[in-house]
C-alpha cells in the first residue's frame, strides 16, 4: 500500500470539495491551478448550473477564472456520489448562529452524514468550516466511524480552518494553513496535502488545537474592535475626537497596532466566531468575560450610531421622524458587494424605525439585496437632509456627497483620510 504521506505529497491526486461559497469555490480553483483536478458538490441545484455555466455568484472569482477552471480540471455536481472517487475531500459548508446565538450545526452535520455515506477507504476529509473545539471529533468522526470507517485504518481526517477575507489582495493560494488531525497521521497526511495547495502549512497537535486558533483569529479581532468601540463612544461624551486619537497612538513603533472604531461589526466572521467559543466555554461552566463584553460593546454600536445621527439632526433643528436620509454603503466591508451580518444595515434599520425615510447608495451591492433590508436604492445625492457613511467604497465621489445634502454623518472617517476638506461633515 503507498504510504499515504508520501501520495499526498505527489501531484496525482484528486480532491472533492463541499460547499462552493466563499470558502469553497475558491479553494478549488486553486487546486485546479495547482494541478489537482477538483469536483466541486453543493446541494443548490441553482448554484451548480450556475457554476456550470461559469458564471461566479462571488466577489473573489470572475467569471473568467471560473471559466478557466472549468477548462481545466474543475466539475460542478449536485450528485455527492461523484466525491466517491476523489482522494481527498474539503468540506466547507455554512457555520451560522442560531436564534439564540448558539451554534447551528445542522450544515456541518448533515455535509459529515453526506461524506461518511460515500467515503472510501484511503481518503483524506478536512473540515474548513468555522466551528467550535471538538466538532471534528464529535461529528465527523463519529459520521465516520458510524458507517465502519476507522481513522488512520481507512479513512484520514483533519481540520483546517479557511482564512477567507473577501475583497482582500491575498487569496487563497497565498495564505498559510493551519491543519490538526486527530490523529498525529492524519496531521501528517493533511498537512501534505496542503502544502500542495498553498506555501506555508503550521501543523499543531490535533483538530482541537486547530479549531480553537482559528476562534483565537477573530475573537481577538472582535475584542479589539469592541475596545475601540467603547473608547469612540467614551471620546464623544468628553468631546474629544478619537480619529485624532488613533492616529498619535499609532505613531508608536512598538506595543500598539491601531484598530478603528465603526457603526458595528459585520460579515461572516467577527460577529459569529467568538459566540462559538463563548458557547462553549459555557459547555465548560467557563465565563468569556472579554468576549461577552466585546459583544455587548459592538452589538449596541448601530443604535449608538443611530442616535449620534438623531442628535447631529436635531441640533440642526430636524427630526428623525419624516427626514430624508441616504445611508452610503450597506455591505459589511468596503469594496465588496457583501452585506452578511452587516452593522451598516441595522444603523439604518434603527433609524427607519424612528420613522426616517431612508435610501440606500451602494454602487456594490445589487438592487435586489438592497431591498431586501427594507429600503429602496438610490443612484442619486440629491433631495436629502443628510447622508450617513457606513462602508467607505473606494469609487464613490464623496465630495459630491458632501456638496449635494447638508450635512453627512462620517462614520469611517472616509473625509479625512482622503483628504477632503468640508465643513459640513460631522466624525462618528
Amino acid at each position: 500500500m503507498t504510504d499515504p504521506v508520501e501520495f499526498f505529497e505527489g501531484d496525482s491526486w484528486t480532491c472533492g470539495i463541499v460547499g462552493l461559497g466563499y470558502v469553497g469555490l475558491p479553494l478549488a480553483l486553486t487546486a485546479v491551478a495547482k494541478g489537482h483536478p477538483a469536483v466541486g458538490f453543493d446541494t443548490s441545484d441553482d448554484r451548480v448550473r450556475r457554476l456550470g455555466a461559469a458564471s461566479s455568484p462571488i466577489d473573489d472569482v470572475t467569471d473568467a477564472e471560473l471559466s478557466s477552471a472549468l477548462q481545466r480540471g474543475f466539475s460542478v455536481t449536485d450528485d455527492p456520489k461523484s466525491l466517491t472517487e476523489v482522494d481527498a475531500i474539503f468540506i466547507c459548508v455554512p457555520s451560522p448562529l442560531g436564534r439564540n446565538r448558539q451554534p447551528d450545526m445542522s450544515y456541518i452535520q448533515s455535509a459529515a452524514t453526506t461524506v461518511a455515506r460515500i467515503a472510501r477507504p484511503g481518503q483524506l476529509i478536512s473540515l474548513e468550516s468555522t466551528t467550535y473545539p471538538g466538532t471534528t471529533d464529535d461529528i465527523l468522526v463519529t459520521a465516520l466511524s458510524d458507517v465502519g470507517l476507522e481513522v488512520d485504518r481507512d479513512v484520514f481526517v483533519a481540520f483546517s480552518p479557511e482564512r477567507v477575507s473577501p475583497g482582500d489582495e491575498l487569496k487563497t493560494a497565498e495564505i498559510p494553513k493551519v491543519v490538526g488531525g486527530v490523529s498525529a497521521l492524519s496531521t501528517a497526511v493533511a498537512a501534505a496535502a496542503y502544502r500542495r495547495l498553498v506555501p506555508n502549512v503550521h501543523a499543531v497537535s490535533d483538530a482541537k488545537t486547530a479549531e480553537m486558533a482559528k476562534l483565537l483569529e477573530n475573537t481577538y479581532r472582535a475584542v479589539n474592535i469592541g475596545l475601540i468601540n467603547e473608547m469612540a463612544q467614551l471620546a464623544h461624551e468628553i468631546d474629544i475626537d478619537i480619529w485624532e486619537v488613533i492616529e498619535a497612538a499609532a505613531t508608536k513603533p512598538f506595543g500598539f497596532q491601531a484598530f478603528f472604531p465603526g457603526p458595528g461589526v459585520g460579515g461572516h466572521c467577527i460577529p459569529l466566531d467568538p459566540q462559538f467559543l463563548a458557547w462553549r466555554a459555557k459547555e465548560a461552566n467557563f465565563t468569556t468575560r472579554f468576549i461577552d463584553t466585546a459583544e455587548q460593546v459592538n452589538e449596541g454600536m448601530p443604535a449608538w450610531t443611530a442616535r449620534r445621527v438623531g442628535e447631529m439632526l436635531n441640533r440642526r433643528g430636524l427630526p428623525v421622524f419624516g427626514t430624508r436620509l441616504l445611508g452610503v454603503g450597506i455591505s459589511y466591508k468596503a469594496d465588496i458587494a457583501d452585506d452578511r451580518e452587516s452593522a451598516s444595515a441595522r444603523v439604518l434599520v434603527e433609524l427607519a424605525k424612528q420613522g426616517a425615510a431612508v435610501e440606500v447608495f451602494d454602487p456594490l451591492v445589487p438592487p435586489d439585496r438592497i431591498r431586501r433590508h427594507g429600503f429602496e436604492p438610490s443612484a442619486s445625492f440629491e433631495g436629502y437632509a443628510a447622508a450617513i457613511i457606513l462602508t467607505d467604497h473606494a469609487g464613490v465621489d464623496y465630495q459630491a456627497i458632501a456638496d449635494a445634502v447638508p450635512v453627512v454623518f462620517d462614520t469611517r472617517n472616509a473625509y479625512r483620510r482622503r483628504g477632503i476638506e468640508v465643513d459640513n461633515v460631522e466624525v462618528l
